[in-house]
């Protein structure tokens, strides 16, 4: 019978369990496959989050031999009700889905099935974009788990690897419909920093690289900035074009594998985390650190800015925030190094990185970016977690040993050769290329951080 899918995060043919479920439903029939996009919301977002997301459906389109629906309308609504309409033309009375799990997917799962009851039509969810569905892990008597390590033991437990149909398989048995929206993209408004590469056959390819590049030594340079030892593979799993159950049925035992297996179900322990508690998306997950004394104010504004653009001074910090505002994306040890230094040197709450991060970032992954904030601003999911405070130098000159992931992203510095690059204030030229003095003082402010940490333990 005719058969509809909604595609979300999930932007694949191959290894999709809810579309080889609405393939096999349609069973040689017509199955019409669609994806909406609320403009108000696609405009709100910034040029590289508008390009990324383009990028990966005009990839889904080309692979589906531009069948793929694109509803594109003033808001949710009014596209959900055009979804609707479409499954009433085919005959179908059930529209297809993978499930979601973070607040904004359930209120958005929520409304489409609203909106499409209004029409006759039951969403069907299946799956999800999990190895482990979350919720799925908890401890002995049934609680959520609130500490990484003993999560990823459970979570091991209950790893199924078998994948579903291959791409090739569902199209050589899918006959996509054609609707007056198949091929229709939306057209990015804002400009994009680069060219974003993307979709389901770039992400296989990535892995493919990956594997004969660093997996097996990704145990010891995952954290180097200045190679290429992680990845990159974060925008295809944001944008669902692989899923992390393809990657982790290619695992082995050996250190290298291990590790990256113990990284993904880092992403899946947040996921876990964050349905168990939602609120957790924008607000504290240890509720105290909201009463903790913030820096506001004229200065403080300054020093966010400076933040913002790279100009703070210490390069290591700077050189991540370029990377980001040049690529839409940066390296993981950097993630942590310049959220420490927001939180804990400019002593600023933990949102308004977590903003300027999903404003920003190509592969922005709600609970992923919300709790990889709240980990290292101390607030979040570890046992004794504030008195961590990167300092920005030493990380540098462990994690970017000669300064080549430095003066890549910081041209004012291009001059000082090897480690010196990360104290150019030794260094009588260490400003002859009109780089930023340091806007504080690390070892001032880290001890700030602990004396404001003493006063919210005394309330």
């Amino acid at each position: 019978m005719n058969t509809v899918f909604w595609f979300r995060r999930d932007l694949r043919l191959g290894d999709n369990e809810a579309l080889t479920l609405a393939a096999t439903e349609a069973n040689g029939a017509k199955l019409a496959a669609c994806y909406l996009v609320d403009l108000s919301k696609f405009e709100r977002l910034e040029g590289i989050r508008q390009h990324s997301l383009v990028e990966s459906l005009r990839s889904l389109n080309d692979d589906m031999g531009l069948s793929l629906a694109v509803i594109q309308r003033t808001n949710l609504d009014e596209a959900a009700s055009r979804l609707g309409e479409i499954a009433l033309s085919l005959g179908a009375k059930t529209v297809i889905a993978s499930r979601a799990f973070d607040p904004e997917g359930v209120a958005e799962q929520n409304r489409v099935g609203l909106a499409l009851k209004e029409h006759g039509v039951f969403l069907k969810l299946v799956g999800s974009n999990y190895a482990v569905t979350p919720g799925s892990v908890s401890k002995p008597d049934g609680t959520p788990y609130r500490v990484y390590t003993p999560f990823y033991k459970a979570w091991v437990q209950l790893l199924e690897l078998k994948t579903f149909d291959s791409a090739e398989s569902v199209l050589k048995r899918t006959d996509f419909a054609v609707t007056n929206e198949s091929g229709q993209l939306p057209s990015a408004t804002k400009p994009s920093p680069i060219r974003v590469r993307a979709g389901e056959q770039f992400a296989l390819r990535t892995f493919d690289r990956f594997k004969r590049r660093a997996l097996n030594s990704y145990d010891e340079l995952r954290n180097r900035a200045d190679i290429s030892g992680t990845s990159h593979l974060s925008h295809a799993l944001a944008h669902g074009e692989i899923h992390p159950r393809t990657l982790l049925a290619e695992l082995d035992d050996t250190p290298g594998h291990e590790v990256f297996r113990k990284e993904i179900a880092w992403r899946e322990f947040y996921a876990d985390v964050l349905w168990h508690n939602p609120h957790t998306a924008d607000d504290y997950f240890e509720p105290r650190f909201a009463g903790m004394r913030y820096d506001s104010g004229p200065e403080a504004e300054r020093r966010f800015d400076a933040w913002k653009a790279g100009r703070t001074g210490y390069p290591m910090v700077d050189a991540g925030m370029r990377q980001l505002a040049e690529t839409g994306w940066m390296h993981n040890r950097l993630r942590m190094i310049v959220a420490s230094f927001l939180v804990k040197d400019l002593h600023l709450e933990w949102q308004r990185g977590a903003a300027w991060f999903e404003a920003n970032l190509s592969d922005f992954d709600p609970a992923s970016n919300s709790h990889g904030w709240q980990w290292t601003a101390g607030c979040g999911t570890d046992a004794s977690p504030y008195y961590r405070v990167f300092n920005p130098v030493m990380q540098g000159l462990k994690f970017d040993p000669n300064g080549d992931y430095v003066r890549k992203f910081i041209p004012e510095l291009g001059h000082i050769k090897g480690a010196a690059v990360h104290e150019p204030w030794n260094l009588l030229d260490g400003y002859a290329g009109g780089y930023a003095e340091p806007i504080v003082d690390h070892a001032r402010e880290r001890e700030e951080s602990l004396v404001r940490l003493e006063e919210l333990k005394q309330r």
